[in-house]
C-alpha cells in the first residue's frame, strides 16, 4: 500500500480531513493527523485486516524550537504479515505539549512515550508509568529540547567539562 492509500482508508473509515496532509519530505512519506486522532487512527491501523500494523517499531519527537514553537511526534508503524510501513506525524503546541498514550495498543510504546517525556516533556495522557526512564527523577528541564540549557552541577557534581587544551 502506498502512503496515498492509507490515507484514503483512513479518511475513508474516520472521515474526510482525518488525515490533514501528507508530508512528501518525510522519509518515508508520512501521513499528518491532529494530535486529537491519533489513538483512532492507531486502533484502525492495527485492527484493519488490510493494514494490521501489528509492530510500533519506534516513537520519537522532534522539537521545532521556540521560534516555530511546536514539537512533532513520529510513530513508525510496521506490519510483519503484511510486509508494509507507514510513518505518521502529528504537531503539537511546545507551550504544553501532550497527546493520548498508544501504549495500550502496542507494549513498545511505553518505554518510547516515557524516553519522549523524559527529554522532550511531551506528557501522554493515560500512559500508565508516565516517569522520567534516562534523567534522574530530579532533574530539571528536557535535554533534547532547542533551548535547553545544561546546568552547571546537578548534586554538587560539576556537569560541564571544560574543554582541555589540544597542545
Amino acid at each position: 500500500m502506498t502512503t496515498e492509500d492509507f490515507k484514503h482508508l483512513i479518511d475513508l473509515n474516520l472521515g474526510e480531513g482525518t488525515v490533514l496532509s501528507i508530508d512528501e519530505n518525510a522519509t518515508p512519506k508520512a501521513v499528518v493527523i491532529a494530535p486529537t486522532q491519533i489513538v483512532a487512527v492507531c486502533e484502525l491501523l492495527k485492527d484493519n485486516d488490510q493494514t494490521y500494523f501489528d509492530l510500533l517499531s519506534c516513537l520519537t519527537a522532534i522539537d521545532n524550537g521556540p521560534e516555530v514553537n511546536t514539537m512533532e511526534v513520529i510513530y513508525n508503524l510496521y506490519s510483519i504479515p503484511l510486509e508494509h510501513s507507514l510513518m505518521i506525524k502529528t504537531v503539537l503546541d511546545r507551550a504544553s505539549p501532550a497527546i493520548d498514550t498508544v501504549s495500550h495498543l502496542w507494549k513498545t510504546a511505553d518505554w518510547h512515550e516515557r524516553e519522549a517525556f523524559d527529554l522532550f516533556g511531551i506528557s501522554f495522557n493515560s500512559h500508565p508509568d508516565l516517569r522520567r526512564i534516562l534523567m534522574p527523577a530530579d532533574w530539571e528541564g528536557y535535554p533534547m529540547r532547542k533551548d535547553y540549557e545544561e546546568p552547571a552541577t546537578y548534586r554538587g557534581m560539576k556537569t560541564i567539562r571544560e574543554e582541555e587544551d589540544p597542545s
